[in-house]
C-alpha cells in the first residue's frame, strides 16, 4: 500500500469506527465495481461486517480525501514550479488534513490580481516595513522620511504602503489563520438583526429579528432559518467574536504573531496595524470561513434528517396486495377516483363531485358503492390534501350503506406528497398515456398504500417533502444522499423479479435504468423468469451486474427454491450442504426453524464463505424472503375534529408522524395542518435526537397544548403529564419573544451582511 492510500485508510477508519485494514479491503471492493448494498450483504468477511451506513460514510469520505490528495499534489507542483518549495513548507503541506488548511498554506503562492501590497513593493516601501520591525525604538514617521519620492510624496502614504504589505503577509500566514480560526470556532457568535422596514414582510422570521447565539452550538434548523432570512434580505447577519472581549483578544493574537512586546514607537504603530488587519482583512476572512463551515454543517445535518425520514417512509408498512380504491380529494374540480387490483394494475376510474359547487352527494355515493362492489375493494386510500376529512366522512357514510354480507373496505388517510409530481412526470405519461393527469394522482395514492416503497421510488426523493429547508441545502449532496437511501431501502426489502416495475428494478444493486428496462422488456417478450440464472439472457446484463443484483431479486414458486430467498446464487452450494445435513428436501427445510435449530454454523464454513455468511444463510432458510418492514397500522382520526378551529387545548388525539426534524416531530392529526411535538415534549425523559423516540409513519397519541390559528401552529405533547401548560386558541398572532441582543453588533456588520447575501445568492428556496 502506498503512503497516500495508507493515510486515507487511517483517516476513514477513525471517522467510521473501523480498522484501517477493513477500510483498505472495502475500498478495493468499491474500486472493483461492487455496490454498497452488495458489499454490506454479501462481503461481510472481507469488510469485517461494516454496515450500509458505515459503507456510505466510507464512500463519501473516500471521495473527499481523494480530492484532497489531488489538490495537495497540484499545490506542491505549482509551488515547486515557482521554485519556492522549502522542506518546512513541504512538511506542512503533507500534514494538512483539511482543504481549508491546505488552501491557507497555498495563499502566499496563489496567483493574484494587482494588490495594494504589490504597488507598495513596487514603490520601494518593503524596506521601510522591515526597518520599522527591526528598530522599534525609532519613530516610524522619521523612518518614512527616507522613502519619499515621486510616487510616494508624504510619510502618511509611505506608512500606509508599509501597512498594506504587512496586512497582506498576515492575511496569508497559515499559522495565524489557523490560530484565529480555532478560537473563532470555539467562541464566535452568530448575530442577526432585522433590516429597517422589513419587519412586516419578514414576520415569519420574527424570532431572529434580534438574535445572538454561539456559532459552535447553533442547531441546524436555526442556522438554516437565519441564512434564509439573510438571503431574503430580511435580516443582516454577522459571525464575529464578542465585541467587548473577543475582538481585543483576536487583535492580540495578530499582534503576538507580529511580535509586539512593548510601548516603543514602532510597537505602537505595529499595534495599530494589528487592529487594522483584524478589522479590515481578517475579520472578513473569518466571517466567510465560518459562514462556509456553518452552511456545510447545517446542510449535513439537514440532509441527514431528510435521509432518515425518507428511509422511514420508504420502509413503512405495506397494506399488502389487496384491491384498492384511491381517492384524490378535490372541491371545485371534484374527487378523482382510481381502482387498482392486487398487483397495482389500473382497473377503473371516475370523478365525483360531492362538494361545492355541484353538491352531487347522491351521485358520488352511488359511484363509490358501484366501484366497491364491482371490484371487491378491500382498501380505500384517501389523499390527505384539501377536503380529505370531508372525503373521509363521505366514505364513512358510503360504507354504512353497504349491503349485509359485503366485506367493508378499510379507509386509510394516505400522504399524497409528491403524487402531483409523479402525475405530470414522463414515467406516468408512459405508464398511463391515455389517462388524465389528475387521475394518475389517484392511482399513485392507491398504490402507495399497497406498497409505499414500490410507488415512492417513482418520485424524485426531494418531491416527497420530508426534509427541513430541503431546497436551501447543497442539491448535489442531497441527491447523492437520497439516492443512497433509496438504493439501500429497495435492496433491504428485495423485489419480485417477475412483478417489479422498471423504476423499482433500477434501484437494485448493479442495475442501471437501461438494464432495468431491458429486464422488463425481456420479461414482456419471453414471459416470467423461471430462475435467477435466466437473467444472464437479458441483453446487456453481464456477469458483474448479475453478481451485484441477483441476491436482491426474488422468484416465487420458481424452478430453484433458493431463488425465493436472499441467499446469493454464489452461496447455493453452502445452502445445499446445510439442507443435506438436515436430511430433508430444500423446500421442506425453508421456513422450518425447528429443523435448523440444532445446526452449528461453524461446520459449514469453508475457504470461500465465512461464519457471517453461513449465519445469514441459516437465518434466511429459517424465514425465507422475510420483509424487514413492520406490520401495517393506521391512525384513527377523531370524529368531528376536521380543522384547527375544532381543536382545544388538552384534547387527546391519534395521529401519524409525517416528518422528524432536529427540533421535534410533525404529526398529522387530521386538520390539514400538521402539529409539532417539540423535542422537549416527546417523552418524560431528556431526548437528544427525536429519532430515538419516533420515525416517519409511526402512529402516536398526542395531547394538544397550544393552538395558534393566525400563525397556523399547533403545539402537541407525547409526555404522560400532558406537556407544557395548555393554552386556548389565539385570536391574534402572538409571536415568541425574540432573543434580544445583549450587545450591539459590530460596526462592520452591514458590510459582512452584504457579503453573506452575495454568498447566498443563487441558492434554492423551499
Amino acid at each position: 500500500m502506498n503512503a497516500v492510500a495508507d493515510r486515507i485508510a487511517r483517516n476513514i477508519a477513525t471517522d467510521i469506527g473501523a480498522r484501517p485494514e477493513q477500510v483498505t479491503a472495502t475500498v478495493a471492493l468499491l474500486d472493483g465495481g461492487d455496490t454498497v448494498p452488495f458489499v454490506a450483504r454479501y462481503r461481510k468477511e472481507v469488510t469485517g461486517g461494516l454496515d450500509d451506513t458505515q459503507l456510505r460514510r466510507l464512500a463519501e469520505r473516500l471521495d473527499y480525501l481523494r480530492d484532497l490528495e489531488k489538490r495537495r499534489a497540484s499545490i506542491l507542483g505549482e509551488i515547486t514550479e515557482q521554485g519556492k518549495l522549502t522542506d518546512a513548507l513541504a512538511r506542512a503541506i503533507a500534514g494538512a488534513d483539511t482543504k481549508a488548511v491546505l488552501e491557507d498554506l497555498y495563499l502566499p503562492f496563489k496567483p493574484k490580481r494587482r494588490t495594494k501590497a504589490m504597488i507598495a513593493r513596487e514603490n520601494g516601501l518593503e524596506p521601510l516595513l522591515r526597518a520599522i520591525m527591526a528598530n522599534r525604538a525609532a519613530d516610524p514617521h522619521g523612518l518614512a522620511q527616507g522613502y519619499l519620492g515621486e510616487a510616494v510624496t508624504t510619510t502618511k502614504d509611505a506608512l500606509a504602503g508599509a501597512r498594506d504589505i504587512l496586512v497582506e503577509e498576515l492575511g496569508e500566514n497559515a499559522t495565524l489563520l489557523g490560530r484565529l480560526r480555532d478560537v473563532m470556532q470555539q467562541e464566535a457568535l452568530i448575530m442577526a438583526r432585522v433590516n429597517k422596514g422589513k419587519e412586516e414582510a419578514g414576520a415569519k422570521f420574527s424570532d431572529y429579528f434580534a438574535h445572538i447565539e454561539k456559532w459552535a452550538t447553533i442547531p441546524s434548523h436555526r442556522a438554516l432559518a437565519i441564512l434564509r432570512a439573510a438571503k431574503e434580505e430580511i435580516v443582516t447577519v454577522d459571525i464575529a467574536p464578542d465585541p467587548d472581549t473577543g475582538v481585543p483578544r483576536m487583535i492580540g493574537i495578530v499582534a503576538a504573531e507580529i511580535g509586539i512586546s512593548g510601548q516603543a514607537p514602532g510597537d505602537l504603530w505595529l499595534q495599530d496595524v494589528a487592529g487594522w488587519t483584524w478589522r479590515v482583512k481578517l475579520s472578513g476572512t473569518m466571517f466567510m470561513d465560518l459562514l462556509t463551515d456553518l452552511r456545510r454543517r447545517a446542510h449535513a445535518t439537514a440532509i441527514d434528517v431528510f435521509a432518515r425520514n425518507l428511509r422511514d417512509l420508504l420502509l413503512a408498512a405495506p397494506a399488502g396486495a389487496r384491491a384498492t380504491l384511491g381517492l384524490d380529494p378535490g372541491i371545485r374540480t371534484g374527487c378523482k377516483i382510481a381502482v387498482v387490483d392486487e398487483t397495482g394494475k389500473l382497473l377503473d376510474t371516475a370523478t365525483i363531485y360531492p362538494f361545492q359547487p355541484r353538491n352531487d352527494l347522491r351521485g358520488a355515493e352511488e359511484t363509490l358503492l358501484h366501484l366497491i362492489a364491482k371490484h371487491g375493494v378491500a382498501l380505500i386510500a384517501i389523499g390527505n390534501g384539501t377536503a380529505s376529512r370531508e372525503s373521509e366522512r363521505l366514505v364513512a357514510d358510503v360504507l354504512k350503506r353497504l349491503p349485509a354480507g359485503v366485506a367493508r373496505p378499510t379507509p386509510v388517510i394516505v400522504s399524497e406528497a409528491g403524487a402531483s409530481v409523479y402525475s405530470a412526470s414522463e414515467l406516468a405519461s408512459l405508464e398511463f398515456p391515455d389517462i388524465d393527469v389528475s387521475i394518475r394522482g389517484a392511482v399513485s395514492i392507491a398504490r402507495r398504500l399497497q406498497d409505499p416503497l414500490a410507488e415512492l421510488v417513482k418520485i424524485e426523493p426531494q418531491a416527497i417533502g420530508v426534509g427541513q429547508y430541503q431546497h436551501d441545502v447543497d442539491q448535489r449532496r442531497l441527491a447523492q444522499s437520497l439516492a443512497g437511501v433509496v438504493e439501500d431501502a429497495v435492496n433491504a426489502v428485495g423485489v419480485d423479479l417477475n412483478m417489479a416495475s422498471a423504476p423499482l428494478l433500477s434501484h437494485i444493486a448493479g442495475l442501471s435504468a437501461s438494464l432495468a428496462q431491458s429486464i422488463v422488456t425481456h420479461r414482456d417478450i419471453h414471459g416470467p423468469f423461471a430462475t435467477r440464472k435466466a437473467l444472464l439472457k437479458v441483453a446487456g446484463l453481464g456477469p458483474k451486474a448479475f453478481e451485484q443484483c441477483a441476491g436482491f431479486l426474488r422468484i416465487a414458486d420458481g424452478k430453484e427454491p433458493l431463488d425465493a430467498s436472499s441467499v446469493h446464487p454464489e452461496a447455493y452450494g453452502v445452502a445445499r450442504k446445510i439442507v443435506q445435513a438436515c436430511g430433508r428436501d430444500v423446500r421442506a427445510i425453508m421456513g422450518d426453524s425447528g429443523a435448523l435449530a440444532g445446526l452449528d454454523a461453524a461446520q459449514f464454513v469453508d475457504d470461500s464463505f465465512g461464519l457471517p455468511t453461513v449465519r445469514d444463510i441459516l437465518a434466511e432458510l429459517e424465514k425465507p424472503g422475510r420483509d424487514p418492514r413492520p406490520a401495517f397500522k393506521t391512525a384513527t382520526f377523531a370524529e368531528g375534529i376536521d380543522s384547527m378551529a375544532d381543536l382545544k387545548a388538552g384534547m387527546s388525539l391519534e395521529g401519524t408522524v409525517t416528518n422528524v426534524a432536529a427540533f421535534g416531530a410533525f404529526v398529522d392529526i387530521g386538520v390539514h395542518q400538521d402539529g409539532l411535538v417539540h423535542v422537549s415534549q416527546l417523552a418524560d425523559r431528556f431526548v437528544k435526537d427525536p429519532h430515538e423516540v419516533v420515525k416517519a409513519g409511526d402512529v402516536v397519541r398526542v395531547r394538544v397544548t397550544e393552538v395558534d390559528i393566525p400563525r397556523k401552529r399547533i403545539g402537541l405533547s407525547m409526555r404522560k403529564d400532558g406537556g407544557a401548560e395548555a393554552t386556548q386558541p389565539k385570536a391574534a398572532a402572538q409571536p415568541k419573544p425574540a432573543n434580544v441582543a445583549a450587545k450591539p453588533a459590530p460596526s462592520n456588520q452591514g458590510a459582512l451582511g452584504s457579503a453573506l447575501a452575495a454568498a447566498l445568492k443563487g441558492q434554492g428556496d423551499r
